[in-house]
């Protein structure tokens, strides 16, 4: 029989470390803020999970989901509420609210934030180490200030630019809940 993990308390919100299942609500996880790539819950705690990775992330116009690239796996994006470009194989697409892109492995991508308020992302991926990431250089990514200046496959080089994330909480009426 699998265990229920127990949740701790933290000044952010809630965090499981342990193993075994869990239940927690969006709006009482940890969450993380981080300038130009918006505010996100990964529902992770020290240990990330081992096999699935899912977030969601509040994406305000201009704010990313992170820096063009591709990977060794696969990942899906659902737009909960507001508006996104999609930006895959160097390529624009408008998401709009129930939109789903499905990422197969070695698709160069990222989701960035428009219209006039924000937008919200399920995002969800398969775990597996960073073997396989690249960030190319891509031009209709530089027009949303998602690509990199020199292509690499370090994630620290790729951010270098940007300050850490940092931890918040999860703020009311985010997640349209009022």
């Amino acid at each position: 029989m699998v265990p229920q993990a127990r949740l701790r308390e933290t000044k952010y919100g809630l965090v499981t470390d342990a193993e075994g299942w869990f239940v927690v609500n969006a709006r009482e996880a940890r969450w993380r803020e981080w300038e130009r790539l918006g505010t996100y819950c990964d529902f992770e705690g020290k240990r990330r999970f081992p096999q699935l990775g899912i977030n969601i992330s509040i994406l305000e116009p201009g704010e990313s989901l992170g820096r063009y690239h591709r990977e060794n796996h696969e990942e899906g994006f659902l737009v909960l509420a507001g508006a996104c470009v999609l930006i895959v194989e160097d390529q624009e697409r408008r998401l709009e609210a129930w939109d789903f892109f499905h990422c197969p492995p070695q698709t160069n991508h990222m989701i960035v934030g428009a219209g006039d308020g924000p937008a919200i992302v399920l995002a969800v991926g398969a775990r597996g180490g960073r073997k396989g990431l690249v960030y190319p250089v891509s031009e209709a990514a530089k027009k949303h200030g998602v690509s990199v200046e020199k292509e690499t496959t370090k994630p620290a080089e790729a951010y270098a630019d940007l300050p850490r994330s940092r931890r918040v909480t999860y703020r009311e009426g985010s997640l349209l809940d009022g």
